[in-house]
């Protein structure tokens, strides 16, 4: 296996021809940001991982070439040096800078705090919109061991800027969170739920419906890859069982995105094991099949 696909610094480096920022419609935006996990760690190392085993994934996503057409160009990765407040900081204008050139800005984290910066970027830009957000918490308290800003809190910072939310797969929740769903209004489809309601067949129903009628047409996507059951998804600094299959995920992003505009999305909370290739693989393959919804499903581009 070649170094240089393993330490590649553009998605899909060695697959995708060269283009300009002006000429693509996706920006991958790397964001090696660890600062406030609390049991395995390894976040900082996600988006070189993710960025590398992208280059093992093929371009037909299983409807067409259309994300080859489109183009994906990737940024610097973003400074990450600093009080939490200017890593933020310096992820908005990196979205900023994405969205100034007509792109959708795809994050890879780094833990979840780091999709904040982009929810303040899009509100700025855009106002009010929703946010999805696939993940095994809540990340709905105030504070985590004082700090405002911990991953486990990025949720509640998003929903205080107005925006609506709507969680999937979660099954490890707090009295707190459980709280602030009720103060925000945040809608769920539990892991428990799913699990009672039959997993995929139910998801496959005709007519089953994932977001309430009067959710926002526009759309952020969050996805903490520990949303995935851990037999999947083992890197990740926390995970916990029963969570969402491959194909489970697959589904509930065709119930998420047609009909609606994806303002951006991310993919965080990856912390690569030494000599455990799959789960990066899964988590590259899984930013790509966001994108090939978007292209075929999403409202076109602003």
């Amino acid at each position: 296996m070649s170094d240089c696909l393993l330490h590649a610094t553009k998605f899909m480096e060695f697959i995708m021809a060269e283009r300009t920022p002006e000429d693509c419609l996706f920006h991958v935006i790397p964001v090696p940001y660890e600062a406030t996990v609390c049991y395995g760690r390894g976040t900082a190392d996600g988006p070189s991982a993710l960025l590398g085993a992208s280059n093992f994934i093929e371009t037909w996503d299983g409807r067409g070439f259309s994300i080859v057409e489109s183009g994906i160009y990737t940024a610097p990765a973003v400074d990450c040096t600093g009080r939490a407040e200017e890593v933020l900081a310096n992820i908005s204008l990196a979205v900023t800078t994405a969205l100034d050139h007509g792109a959708i800005p795809v994050l890879l984290g780094g833990e979840h705090t780091v999709s904040l910066g982009a929810l303040k970027a899009l509100h700025s830009r855009y106002g009010s919109f929703g946010i999805v957000q696939f993940d095994a918490h809540g990340d709905l308290r105030d504070e985590f061991d004082g700090d405002r800003f911990n991953h486990g809190c990025v949720m509640r910072r998003g929903v205080e800027l107005g925006l609506s939310l709507f969680q999937v797969a979660v099954r490890n929740i707090s009295p707190e969170d459980m709280e602030a769903r009720e103060l925000f209004k945040v809608g769920h489809l539990d892991a428990d739920e799913l699990y009672e309601l039959g997993g995929l067949g139910a998801l496959r129903e005709p007519g089953f419906s994932l977001l309430p009628p009067d959710f926002p047409k526009d759309i952020y996507i969050t996805f903490d890859v520990d949303g995935l059951d851990p037999s999947l998804m083992p890197s990740t600094g926390t995970p916990d069982p029963g969570g969402l299959t491959w194909y489970e995920a697959k589904r509930l992003l065709d119930l998420v995105v047609p009909g609606r505009q994806v303002l951006g999305f991310d993919v965080v909370e990856l912390a690569p094991l030494s000599g455990l290739n799959g789960p990066n693989f899964t988590a590259a393959k899984l930013a790509r099949d966001i994108m090939a919804r978007i292209i075929y499903d999403g409202i076109a581009s602003r």
